[in-house]
């Protein structure tokens, strides 16, 4: 399966999550996704249980999952976050 996600996306639920989600140590948890950044904020990490994704500088991101359907699903509640909130 090949990730296409916009990066304005991401960078949107990123800042939604940091908006509306619950800060603890230096992340923010918001609808099951961890979200925090590297100590320079060049890098972006988003996560569930099952997936993680980095997100960094001229938009390059990796995802790291064992199958598509956990990827799916992380992908579902990201687009959940951006329509919720």
């Amino acid at each position: 399966m090949k990730n296409e996600l916009d990066s304005k996306f991401l960078l949107r639920v990123f800042d939604k999550i940091q908006q509306h989600g619950d800060h603890k140590e230096d992340a923010y948890s918001l609808d099951g996704v961890k979200a925090y950044t590297d100590f320079d904020g060049y890098t972006v990490y988003m996560e569930d249980a099952l997936v993680k994704l980095r997100f960094g500088f001229h938009n390059q991101y990796h995802f790291d999952y064992d199958s598509n359907a956990h990827y799916e699903a992380f992908e579902k509640k990201l687009v959940h976050i951006d329509k919720t909130y």
